[in-house]
Order: structure tokens, then C-alpha cells, then sequence
């Protein structure tokens, strides 16, 4: 059957690949490499992610569904081949995006899933090839890198080949240190256009939240905006934050950065530092305890509530919730003084303590010496 778009073969490859090119030499010209602080590593973990996925990963996974449709389900072989171009791609473009989503924020709210993708966060600088670091195990269980097989294997080629130009443009553009919507936002003639695309498409500003570092910032949600091309589900199940700023810290906190190895290979490879959850055995112990913590908060100032009860740093965030559903609590000192914040994690009024503790004192909950704070 001839997948060939717009009657050129490998179209897309070449599309895609011109785009990467195009973006490589905006940001070399805009002094993107000459303000890096990248190390060797990175460059190992986006790059090679890159030529692993494209050259090794997603043909063996396209070739996969091929082999096992043959002996399964052979007339299903190019059974939609009739669809026009434009039911085709958006038929791919939809499903596709809807998994994606799910899957990418599947990989916040689940250990072990957190752990394939944990290496897309390590990176403290964005730019295009950010959007392929990841363990390669990730890719392997991504359901829509599965679905172009699926689409292929019907006779939708064309529609796929079309569908991840389209994707890869959104991708590159979001994850890019271009960011084509900051004048935007500053102009009085174009935030309207803004304001509407960003509700359709994954921008920069969009996605450069998801990398903040911290939701201390205002600006950052580490935990939303999951949407790899639509930004309509984050807005459907109420992940998605708007922004017209960007964060001006990116990466992990109290990241101890483990070999390429141990990122890219996770869980063949894990790590010896006994203190990273990428360690084997390693567990995300509960903090919580039956009586409040006192701390001095300054009037104005922000602060990032623990609710996850892993915290190290309780009561405070120190992202250990990530791998889970639970989201810290951004909120503001009214007043300078010191107070009591729960941590129990039961307070009705959270982040202050309302005695909750008490009661589960009388259930048999150990009581636990306060933690030291470091505000």
C-alpha cells in the first residue's frame, strides 16, 4: 500500500526532521548554546533518546503490531485504506491525544510510571529535545506510539503521517526556548489570538508551567497540564492552569542527578545513592505525625503545604508527592507570627491545624517527636 503524503515518500520524516533542524539553529543563533549549562549527560539522555526512539523503538513497536495483526487479524489488514485524509487524521489525532494525556498523567500519579518519566523533569533548562528524555522502558508502554501501529496496520497512513507532523510542530514549539507566545502576550493585538489558541493547542507558556520546579512561583503546576497537543483536556478534567508568565526555575527539587544509565534504563538499571527513589527497595516513608508543627511565617510570603505526609521537610513541600494524586497546597501568610500547621493531613482547615490530632490520638496513631524545620 503507498503511505507516501502528498505523493512524497517519508514526507513526514522529513518535515518532522527540517522542523527539529529549524529550531536547533533559532536557538543557536539566539544564544541558547552559548548560555547552556547543560552537562554531557543531557546531551546523552535528549539526544539518544531522540535517535532510540525514532531509529530503534517506535519501528520495532510499528513492526510488532504488524507481525501479531497478520496472525490474528488479517482482514483487518488496511480495512479503512478508503477514509479520506482529513477523517484519517483527525480519527489518529484524537484517540492519540486522549491517550497521551491519560498516560502522561498516569506517569505523575503512579510510582512506577513516575520513575520512567522522572528523567523529562531532571532537565533545569528547557529546549526542543527535552520532549524525548525519557526511560526507554516509557516509550515501550506508551499506548498512542502503540495506536500509530494500530492506525498503519487499518490503512491510515497517511492520516498518521500527516498527524504527527502536526504533533511534532506543537511539541518542538512547546518545549522550545523560542517561545513564540511571549510577545503575544504583551501586545494588545495579539493576546486575543493568544488567549484563543491556547485554549485549542499546547503553547509554551502552557507547557513551560507543567517544568516548573515548584508551584511556589504561581507560575508553575508540575502536576497539570498533561496535554501533549490539546490543551481540551486538561481544560475537560481540570488539570489545566493559564499562564502568561513562565517559570523561572526548572527541574527537580532536591534532585540527587543519577547516571544517564539509571534514567534511561530504569528499572534494569538503578542506582546505588540509597537516598533516591530511584534506588531498588527505596520507600517514600510517612512523615506524618499525631500533633501540629509550630513555624514563623512572614506576613505576604508564599508557602507550599505537604498533603502528601512524605515530605522531608515537613510540613512543607519537598515534592515527594510526586508519584501520587495528592497536590501540596500553595498559600499565603496573612500574618507574621508563628502558627500551628497540621500534620496529621485530617485538619478541616487546611493548612492550619483545627485539633483533628486529637482524635487520633484515642485510634492508637504513635505518637512521633516533632520534626526539625528548615523555613
Amino acid at each position: 500500500m503507498d503511505n507516501s503524503l502528498f505523493g512524497v515518500q517519508n514526507l513526514d520524516v522529513i518535515i518532522v526532521l527540517g522542523v527539529l533542524i529549524g529550531f536547533g539553529l533559532m536557538e543557536v543563533i539566539a544564544g541558547y548554546l552559548s548560555r547552556t549549562k547543560r552537562k554531557s549527560e543531557d546531551w546523552i539522555q535528549e539526544a539518544g533518546g531522540f535517535f532510540a526512539l525514532s531509529v530503534l523503538i517506535k519501528p520495532l513497536m510499528v513492526g510488532a503490531v504488524f507481525l501479531v495483526g497478520n496472525l490474528l487479524f488479517p482482514s483487518s489488514l488496511y480495512g479503512l485504506a478508503g477514509w479520506g485524509l482529513l477523517l484519517a487524521t483527525c480519527f489518529y489525532l484524537f484517540l492519540d491525544d486522549l491517550m497521551q494525556y491519560w498516560y502522561h498523567r498516569s506517569a505523575h500519579e503512579y510510582q512506577f510510571l513516575w520513575k520512567l518519566h522522572r528523567a523529562h523533569h531532571q532537565a533545569e533548562e528547557m529546549g526542543f529535545f527535552v520532549s524525548y528524555r525519557n526511560a526507554g522502558l516509557y516509550y515501550l508502554l506508551m499506548p498512542n506510539l502503540w495506536w500509530v501501529g494500530i492506525c498503519t496496520f487499518m490503512g491510515l497512513g497517511k492520516g498518521v503521517a500527516l498527524g504527527l507532523i502536526l504533533k511534532q510542530i506543537v511539541i518542538v514549539t512547546s518545549h522550545s526556548t523560542i517561545s513564540y507566545d511571549k510577545p503575544m502576550y504583551k501586545s494588545k493585538w495579539l493576546s486575543p489570538i493568544i488567549s484563543v489558541l491556547e485554549r485549542i493547542i499546547i503553547t509554551p507558556a502552557f507547557h513551560h508551567s507543567h517544568h516548573g520546579k515548584s508551584m511556589i512561583d504561581s507560575v508553575s503546576d508540575p502536576n497539570g497540564n498533561f496535554g501533549n497537543m490539546f490543551s481540551i483536556w486538561d481544560q475537560l478534567f481540570g488539570t489545566a492552569k493559564f499562564v502568561k508568565e513562565f517559570p523561572t526555575d526548572y527541574g527537580l527539587q532536591n534532585d540527587p542527578e543519577e547516571h544517564w544509565t539509571t534514567s534511561y534504563f530504569y528499572p534494569l538499571v538503578a542506582t546505588d545513592n540509597k537516598e533516591s527513589e530511584m534506588s531498588r527497595g527505596y520507600v517514600k516513608r510517612s512523615t506524618i505525625t499525631n500533633e501540629p508543627i509550630e513555624v514563623k511565617l512572614e506576613k505576604g510570603q508564599k508557602y507550599l503545604y505537604c498533603q502528601c505526609g512524605k515530605s522531608k521537610n515537613a510540613p512543607f513541600c519537598d515534592s515527594s508527592h510526586q508519584g501520587s494524586k495528592i497536590k501540596p497546597l500553595l498559600f499565603v501568610a496573612k500574618r507574621t507570627g508563628t502558627v500551628r500547621l497540621c500534620n496529621c493531613k485530617k485538619t478541616g482547615t487546611s493548612p492550619f491545624c483545627d485539633d483533628s490530632h486529637l482524635k487520633l490520638v484515642d485510634s492508637g496513631l504513635p505518637k512521633v517527636e516533632k520534626l526539625e524545620q528548615v523555613v
